[in-house]
């Protein structure tokens, strides 16, 4: 059987490609949250068990922790290090897992922004070595700025992408909560909600330089975990956006590739009408966080009489617990659970079989 997207990680014109094919067969693809080589492979394995593809970020702070906590340096040195090897080891497993990969940065603020600089140097050098980028696309995160100025840099650095085939995801609005050090739990409740006019504008400018963009609207979105019904989640916003746009500039039906940010929590009905507004990636990191540990927290718990000492368990005082401290058992087992959660969004974003 023939495969739609063929594995590896996906860029330049596939990576508009995958969307498309989402946007028309209304399924998202699940943007995964990873931290290191654990979560990375777990969500390469749940993507091709799945058949269907996924997009793989690295928010500032994960990754620099792939780079490793002990890592020193200036200028986002550990995220822009933790990026790049980050990357390496995707584009070096993906196609043997069998995994069809959207590789992406997540929020890069203002101040954050030498570190997509040093990415980008290093997507630029892969792409005169190899006719790819190290990574499908970036996030950059103005969303605290004024529109005008938030529009002028995002085009400014869509610029640069669209020489190498990139993709740029851009925020309006602002999403709520709490997630990687940036803490928006106090923002005025106004700024979670989106207004037509807003994404139309952000529309119009950037389609003067490039097609290869998404844009993430705030539609009462949350990061963090929150119980269901303290979020007012209104999804119609986007359905307005894409209404007035289409009439605007007479385009096609659901013009805008949209992104919803704050996945974790939401129910599948929040979820599957977004998706039929547009939205063609929801980002899945909190619950995820939880999953990993789960498994972990698991382990320990069934076997915490084995795992006091090195000689000496429940069978007896001269028994070794080696295989069974071995961190290479009980990481499996946050990889195992982390796994069975992103596959559940796969499940919910009606993205399970999607290669052919």
């Amino acid at each position: 059987m023939s495969r739609k997207f063929p594995a590896g990680v996906a860029t330049g014109s596939l990576v508009k490609e995958i969307i498309q094919d989402a946007k028309e067969n209304k399924y998202a693809l699940p943007a995964c949250n990873v931290i290191g080589s654990s979560t990375v492979n777990a969500a390469m394995e749940a993507a091709a068990e799945v058949n269907s593809p996924i997009i793989i970020q690295f928010s500032n702070g994960g990754a620099a922790f792939n780079a490793g906590k002990g890592l020193k340096g200036e200028n986002q040195l550990a995220a822009i290090k933790g990026s790049v090897a980050g990357a390496l080891h995707i584009h070096t497993l993906a196609e043997a897992y069998g995994a069809t990969v959207i590789l992406h940065t997540d929020h890069c603020a203002k101040n954050l922004l030498p570190w997509i600089d040093g990415v980008m140097d290093a997507n630029e050098t892969y792409y005169k070595q190899t006719g790819k980028t190290l990574f499908s696309s970036h996030m950059l995160d103005f969303s605290e700025e004024p529109l005008e100025e938030n529009v002028e840099l995002s085009k400014k650095y869509l610029e640069r992408m669209d020489k190498v085939d990139m993709t740029l995801e851009v925020e309006l609005g602002i999403t709520g909560g709490e997630e990687d050090g940036v803490d928006n739990s106090g923002v005025d409740n106004s700024l979670l909600y989106t207004q037509p006019e807003e994404v139309a504008y952000v529309y119009e400018q950037l389609k003067q330089v490039s097609n290869n963009f998404w844009v993430a609207a705030a539609f009462g979105n949350v990061h963090g975990v929150y119980k269901p019904g303290n979020v007012v989640l209104t999804p119609k916003i986007l359905d307005n956006s894409q209404k007035y746009i289409q009439e605007k500039f007479n385009t096609k039906t659901n013009p805008v590739d949209f992104v919803f940010h704050g996945g974790s929590g939401s129910t599948l009905e929040e979820i599957r009408e977004a998706i039929g507004y547009g939205v063609i990636k929801m980002n899945i990191d909190t619950d995820l966080q939880f999953a990993f540990m789960e498994g972990i927290r698991d382990y320990f718990g069934s076997k915490s009489e084995y795992l006091k000492a090195q000689i000496g368990n429940p069978d007896g005082a001269d028994k070794p617990n080696k295989k069974i401290y071995d961190p290479r058992v009980w990481v499996r087992e946050g990889e195992v659970t982390f796994k069975k959660r992103l596959i559940q969004a796969f499940e919910d974003l009606n993205n399970v079989g999607r290669l052919g």
